[in-house]
């Protein structure tokens, strides 16, 4: 996988470094910073070696570096100086950009060595909070603008999700007061659960009982906890499902199924405020993120 090549347009590069398509001509004109090769039909494309160059040349400026400086470095000296600032930078800008990297090239190997390296450094809690969720941010953006494939963004958050996994299962309990059980759940057809994987780990490290349910759930499965005595609090996440013409009608079945029970039920996803006027009998609350709801459990 490693082999794999990547070919770029400016306008992914821009949307990558955050560099705008025309500064990026300037310094090709100025500086001859890249060399972008052309297609048959003369239109630029970039190489994988171009973006890592830019995204170093961005990491460089950050902290202080003027273009005419960074434009005479070698290739090699360039990349040298980059891990210099970067290993004694307080910003995560150098991380990040691995991450990107390891993601375009499918680079499991690069992705670890990365992880490993920020493990020297933080806290899981503080590489979620401070590295993953402003890189999954990002990707979200790279998503919505074209810029990377499907196969990209469940690559990299597969092994994001793996490393969530994997600290949640060194969790040792921990006695808590509340008698109140989460059961996490995304509804039918949506599929991205890292933001819940994290949540439930945070739930279990502060000491509470979770009941983690995964993906793509129908909601009249809810029904078999019902039985139950215990004081449930369900929480699902909404990134693409359900869609905006049908997600009053979820709202109204949730109600339905909590009419009857004290049991709470949590909405997290911006998509929620659509409903926030609304004035539901039953305990149904909305949050804009997993970092709004961590803020009071």
């Amino acid at each position: 996988m490693e082999n794999i090549q990547q070919d770029f347009t400016i306008k992914d590069l821009e949307n990558i470094s955050g560099i705008k398509a025309h500064t990026i001509r300037i310094w090709e004109k100025r500086y001859n910073l890249l060399e972008p090769k052309r297609t048959d039909t003369n239109i630029r494309y970039y190489s994988h070696e171009n973006l890592q160059k830019i995204l170093n040349v961005v990491l460089l400026s950050k902290n202080g570096y003027k273009m005419a400086k960074i434009a005479k470095m070698a290739d090699e000296d360039m990349l040298l100086k980059s891990r210099e600032v970067a290993f004694g930078s307080n910003t995560n800008d150098d991380v990040i950009n691995d991450f990107k990297l390891a993601m375009f090239k499918f680079d499991k190997v690069l992705f670890d060595k990365t992880y490993k390296k920020l493990l020297l450094k933080k806290q899981f809690k503080k590489i979620v909070e401070d590295v993953f969720i402003p890189f999954l941010n990002h990707i979200g953006l790279l998503w919505q603008t074209d810029t990377i494939l499907p196969a990209h963004e469940h690559f990299v958050s597969n092994l994001i999700a793996q490393k969530i996994h994997s600290n949640t299962e060194f969790i040792e309990p921990i006695v808590n007061k509340s008698d109140k059980t989460y059961v996490l759940f995304l509804p039918e057809n949506e599929i991205h659960d890292l933001g819940l994987l994290y949540l439930n780990y945070e739930l279990l490290l502060k000491g509470n009982k979770t009941i983690y349910l995964g993906q793509n759930l129908p909601l009249d499965n809810l029904k078999s906890f019902f039985d139950y005595n215990e004081n449930l609090c369900f929480v699902t996440s909404l990134t693409v499902q359900p869609y905006k013409d049908k997600i009053e009608d979820y709202f109204n079945q949730v109600e339905g199924l909590l009419e009857t029970s004290n049991h709470e039920f949590i909405a997290i996803g911006r998509r929620t405020s659509l409903l926030r006027t609304k004035d539901y009998k039953s305990n149904i609350s909305f949050f804009d993120s997993i970092t709004d709801i961590l803020k009071v459990i």
